[in-house]
């Protein structure tokens, strides 16, 4: 087995989308409580993200902060040479999202497009990038996190669901074009954290063979098993919903 300093995350530098607020935040947090430097993607929540970055400071590792609208191609492929300004980065990992739970009639050309965008072109764009800045000989990982409906696509958040489907295919294409450089894996969240947006929360713990909501550290922990992990393991997309893909 190895030691504990072979383990941790000391020394990379790791990029995370939306990283300032829910669970985002938590996974900053997990990597830099496993030894590693961050590089804080945000939006509009620059109040959220330079209290991360004072937060992860004071833990002892480096933070770094930088705004993108990943609604803007021009600005997602700017955002991995400027996370190289900072330091060399190890890895990326594609947290950002929108969700909206509406259905196929109300789903407008708008909301499709846009969550196309942010949940499917944008780390499509940044994962193209990233490899691109990984010199001959040097190695990375990727990990993509996906609603656990994107493997079990249903009529509802449809925008949201159809997205989420094509990151999977996205996360096994890369995992297959980018090695044996770089890692590609994914972490298909289930019941989490309740809607940012306030709508109602409806969860049935029945559904779920874990019969409980997931704690944050849970998916910290998948986190960064694949960030730390064996390096054999790539294209895997790991569930991290207590079973409810599973019923």
């Amino acid at each position: 087995m190895k030691n504990q300093e072979d383990m941790s995350l000391n020394g990379k530098t790791i990029l995370i989308t939306g990283a300032a607020l829910r669970i985002g935040r938590s996974l900053a947090l997990a990597v830099a409580q496993a030894g590693g430097d961050v590089v804080i993607h945000y939006g509009k929540s620059q109040k959220e993200a330079e209290s991360l970055k004072l937060e992860i400071q004071a833990a002892g590792r480096k933070a770094f902060i930088l705004q993108a609208d990943l609604t803007d191609p021009a600005q997602v492929v700017d955002l991995i040479p400027r996370a190289w300004k900072y330091a060399p980065i190890f890895a990326l990992v594609n947290n950002a999202s929108v969700f909206e739970p509406i259905g196929w009639e109300d789903t407008s050309l708008e909301q499709w497009n846009l969550a196309m965008m942010v949940n499917l072109t944008a780390p499509f764009l940044l994962s193209q990038a990233f490899a691109r800045s990984v010199e001959p000989g040097g190695d990375g990982r990727i990990v993509n996190l996906i609603d656990w409906r994107g493997l079990r696509p249903g009529p509802d958040h449809l925008p949201y669901t159809i997205s989420n489907s094509a990151l999977a295919a996205l996360t096994h294409s890369l995992a297959i074009a980018l090695a044996p450089r770089i890692i590609v894996n994914g972490l298909a969240l289930g019941a989490i954290l309740a809607p940012s947006n306030g709508a109602p929360t409806k969860v049935n713990l029945d559904l779920i063979p874990a019969h409980r909501w997931a704690n944050l550290e849970e998916v910290g922990q998948a986190l960064i098993f694949l960030l730390d992990g064996p390096a054999y393991i790539t294209g895997e997309i790991i569930h991290v919903d207590g079973g409810r893909h599973l019923v």
